[in-house]
């Protein structure tokens, strides 16, 4: 039988931003954690939602729809959102801790390209696995 993961001790155990964990897979889904801080690159998933659940910190999630209308989510610790597929987000944090559900092998950075912040499902594994 496999043993339960604890979440605040994996966030502990790291310290870089914009680097997801993965801690849990759920049929073709992934759950991942990171910590994050100040804003990320603008994209989207066009084969996935991704749904943000706030842990720690402060999150504004600004979101871009097919018509180019801007608008922002601006969540509280607790607070669950999902992002529908497709659609250009950018989340800008403060000193946030999140969790991420999303489909097996989305990368992070989705159709934006790679950056210096991609993070391919490969990179995603806690460490020690």
């Amino acid at each position: 039988m496999s043993s339960a993961l604890s979440v605040p001790n994996t966030l502990s155990s790291f310290t870089d931003l914009w680097s997801p964990r993965l801690v849990a897979s759920v049929n073709d889904q992934h759950v991942k954690i990171a910590k994050i801080d100040g804003a990320f690159i603008w994209h989207s998933h066009p084969d996935s939602d991704e749904l943000f659940y706030l842990l720690a910190g402060k999150l504004t999630l600004e979101l871009e729809d097919a018509d180019a209308q801007m608008s922002k989510v601006v969540m509280q610790v607790g607070d669950v959102f999902t992002v529908p597929k497709g659609m250009k987000h950018r989340p800008v944090a403060e000193h946030a801790h999140i969790m991420m559900i999303e489909k097996a092998g989305t990368v992070n950075t989705g159709d934006a390209g790679t950056s210096e912040l991609t993070r391919v499902p490969e990179d995603v594994r806690p460490r020690g696995e």
